[in-house]
């Protein structure tokens, strides 16, 4: 049986100024008439989603769901977003000029949660749209609250961390450096502003994250390295947090590497095996990753109190130091 005219329905909804439940019962019925969506429906939806209507709640989670099961659900082979599709897809959100909205971000967020591998750059997208709503105060929200521009609040880093979460679903178990670029001009854009104690946290973590991944050893999973509690600092888990973590290899070679990841309490005791293979040690903060830093925290000619304490952690933490990185470290006090 053919399916009924999707663009029909859409553009008499457009007319109208309003997509309510029954519309959105109607196009489920329309999407899924023959279990499957193609990017011509996904078109439409987005059509519709762009038209700047009033939506009945339940469309916030048609949508996404939708886009998620075209490009992630119903490909060869399932779960594997292919380049094409994401092309498709960030050209769907930028195709109005408009900043990406909740919806547009929701749907990309599905995608990258749902796949088994998505092209990086479709994640760098979106976390490049929340950066920019932040910095705006337009674009991606939650329950309706509006953006504070130029501050990082509590949701936003939700927000934040909920795509870096995704990651890894890119086949990053690291940050990135693209990544890690964006967070630091998302802390250049807010230095001034009284942003959530949670996003110097996101950030602390993040960095430090990418740092141990360009340290040439395989960094905590994000799920363990991003997390709401503060494995900075806390007591248990590694001994002293992060910093009790990089005492431990740093001090014992390969072994204290070994002995750092054993702990039977720790999450990555099912992987030890694995990781002990694949990393190799470092002990210092070496000439790239000083050149990097130097050039990523002077860009703007400040130093923000979220960097002197990740270079207070990197002078606490690490054996030798490179010495471009020297002139900053004694100015983090």
């Amino acid at each position: 049986m053919a399916k009924p005219d999707l663009s029909e329905f859409v553009a008499a909804k457009i007319a109208d100024g309003h997509v309510g439940v029954d519309d959105v019962i109607n196009l489920r019925r329309f999407v899924y008439a023959d279990m499957a969506v193609s990017l011509e429906e996904g078109a439409a939806l987005f059509r519709l989603n762009n038209a700047g209507l009033s939506y009945a709640a339940t469309w916030y989670e048609l949508f996404p769901e939708a886009i998620a099961d075209i490009l992630v659900n119903q490909v060869r082979p399932e779960g594997y977003v292919s380049e094409e599709n994401a092309d498709w897809l960030i050209g769907q959100i930028t195709a109005d000029g408009h900043v990406c909205s909740r919806t547009e971000l929701d749907a990309v967020l599905f995608v990258l949660e749902k796949a088994r591998e998505a092209p990086e750059r479709l994640e760098h997208f979106a976390l490049k749209c929340v950066a920019d709503a932040v910095i705006s105060g337009k674009g991606a929200t939650r329950a309706g609250n509006e953006l504070k521009p130029g501050v990082v609040s509590d949701g936003e880093v939700e927000i934040l961390r909920r795509v870096l979460y995704a990651g890894a679903g890119c086949g990053g178990i690291a940050i990135s450096r693209a990544e890690a670029e964006i967070l630091f001009d998302l802390n250049d854009a807010t230095v001034e502003a009284e942003n959530a104690a949670s996003w110097s946290e996101l950030f602390s973590k993040a960095i430090a994250n990418h740092l141990m991944a360009m340290s040439g050893f395989t960094p905590p999973p994000r799920e363990i390295a991003l997390a709401r509690e503060d494995w900075l600092s806390q007591p248990g888990g590694y001994e002293g947090g992060l910093g009790g973590f990089f005492r431990k290899m740093i001090s014992g070679g390969v072994s204290g590497i070994r002995d750092a990841y054993a702990d039977k309490t720790d999450p990555f005791a099912a992987r030890g095996a694995v990781m002990e293979t694949e990393i190799t040690l470092n002990e210092v903060v070496t000439e790239d990753e000083a050149g990097w830093l130097v050039d990523r925290i002077g860009r703007d000619g400040v130093l923000h109190e979220n960097e002197k304490a990740l270079l207070r952690f990197i002078r606490d933490e690490s054996p030798n130091i490179h010495p471009a990185l020297r002139p900053l470290l004694d100015k983090a006090v």
